[in-house]
């Protein structure tokens, strides 16, 4: 028997043994929008519990409860509701939810609940059931980050070196070029795997992320979970949870996993939609509180193990209006380990990637930062901080050459520094190539 006969084997007889001895069911008494009400045994159901509504003859919706109002549950769906009606037998699922992934995940595309989306035949099964929702692993047993990660783009590997572990968010509007950014990392970064969750993404733009950006080498390497933005509710958030479930398997094989969202502001949304439908009250800009209750606990479950394996994770946050300040925003940036900062401004002028340096802070530098290479990352900040104060009575022709001379010197080396920041997504540079050429720029060559 072969090893791979041997894990379907086992997970057959775990799914056996999750079968129901006795079939527990309520009845749909109200739909209200998304929101139904099932009536039947509450001391069944729980918050988070799974029910199967039968909406036709041998078709079923499946649905989480998300709360309950005197004697019903209040359940919302994760597929279309056509065809419901009052009366429908909502079937109460004892199995706890989860997925069982494996290596032979790699490569593949998959939906919210675990399913593939392909086209490429179903998804071979591992042995053990993976929770979507885990815990993250105690603060006082996890170990610390590791060492520097190769993220292959010079902009983030300089100037806001990443270790191990490490969690950063990266902040931008929409148009900016988080997409490209994410496919990059995915192709070029220096880990074992990587699972990239795409919460509320354009239908139109999957396959273009696919086919262009992430590639074939990219995808071969990669786990992609897909929940477009006119999937439910539950599914965009679901999403995000298999995600980082996914990463958890492979973490705890010892392995080093890449997880990147895009993006966390459309989870955070779909968490809003979720809170206000089960009747939370509306905060800043309509967000509920279990959404700011929700964020650490997602969030958190990426970074270091308990043993060999650790989950650096790259979120991306949609910042509402470029307003870096909006409430999700502001969470994040207080759970991650560092932020960077993409400008529409910078992408207007033509550099991709469009980091705005001065920005964008590693909370790991500069410990992470070689330590041969510091003073010229720390000059290179200072060289360009010089050149933003200046930059518009420089473009404006109202600065004096020689008037002073650490201006002088910003004005010579911002050319060579702006090449330096620009750079295709088919390009990758190691961490030590990327110093020793900022290195070469400083000292003038």
């Amino acid at each position: 028997m072969s090893l791979h006969d041997h894990d379907r084997l086992h997970a057959l007889r775990a799914d056996l043994a999750n079968l129901d001895e006795l079939t527990i069911y309520g009845r749909v008494a109200s739909v209200r929008g998304l929101m139904i009400e099932v009536a039947g045994p509450l001391s069944a159901m729980h918050v988070g519990g799974l029910l199967d509504i039968e909406v036709a003859p041998g078709r079923s919706v499946p649905c989480e409860v998300v709360g309950f109002s005197g004697d019903r549950a209040l359940v919302m769906p994760f597929g279309g509701v056509d065809g419901l009606r009052r009366g429908c037998r909502a079937v109460v699922r004892s199995a706890p939810g989860g997925v069982r992934p494996s290596r032979g995940w790699l490569g593949r595309v998959i939906n919210a609940m675990g399913e593939p989306i392909d086209g490429k035949g179903p998804l071979p099964a591992g042995p053990d059931l993976v929770r979507l929702r885990e815990e993250p692993p105690p603060a006082h047993a996890r170990r610390r980050v590791g060492e520097p990660l190769d993220l292959g783009v010079r902009v983030l590997n300089t100037f806001t070196t990443c270790c191990r572990g490490q969690r950063i968010g990266i902040f931008a509007g929409s148009g900016v070029g988080k997409s490209v950014l994410l496919s990059m990392l995915a192709r070029n970064a220096g880990s074992d795997v990587a699972v990239i969750g795409l919460v509320g993404e354009r239908g139109r733009e999957v396959q273009e992320f696919l086919q262009e950006d992430l590639g074939e080498a990219g995808l071969a390497r990669s786990i992609v979970v897909v929940a477009t933005s006119d999937e439910p509710a539950l599914m965009r958030r679901q999403a995000a949870y298999l995600t980082l479930a996914i990463c958890e398997y492979f973490r705890d094989e010892g392995a080093d996993v890449l997880c990147m969202i895009d993006s966390v502001t459309r989870f955070a949304m779909a968490q809003r939609e979720i809170g206000l439908a089960a009747g939370e009250p509306p905060t800043t800009k309509g967000y509920t509180p279990t959404v700011f209750t929700e964020l650490p606990k997602l969030l958190e479950r990426a970074g270091p193990g308990v043993g060999e394996g650790a989950i650096t994770g790259l979120f991306t946050v949609l910042v509402d209006g470029d307003d870096h300040n909006e409430p999700v925003a502001d969470a994040v940036r207080g759970i991650l380990d560092g932020h960077i900062v993409m400008e529409r401004a910078i992408a207007e002028r033509g550099r991709y990637p469009a980091v705005n340096v001065l920005k964008s802070v590693s909370r790991t530098m500069p410990r992470s930062c070689d330590p041969e290479f510091w003073p010229v990352v720390l000059a290179a900040r200072q060289n360009m901080a010089t050149y933003a104060d200046m930059e518009e009575l420089i473009r404006l022709g109202a600065y004096r050459a020689g008037s002073s001379e650490e201006v002088d010197r910003a004005i010579a080396l911002n050319p060579a520094l702006d090449d330096f920041l620009r750079q295709g997504k088919e390009e990758a540079t190691s961490l030590r190539e990327g110093y020793l050429r900022l290195a070469g720029i400083m000292a003038g060559a």
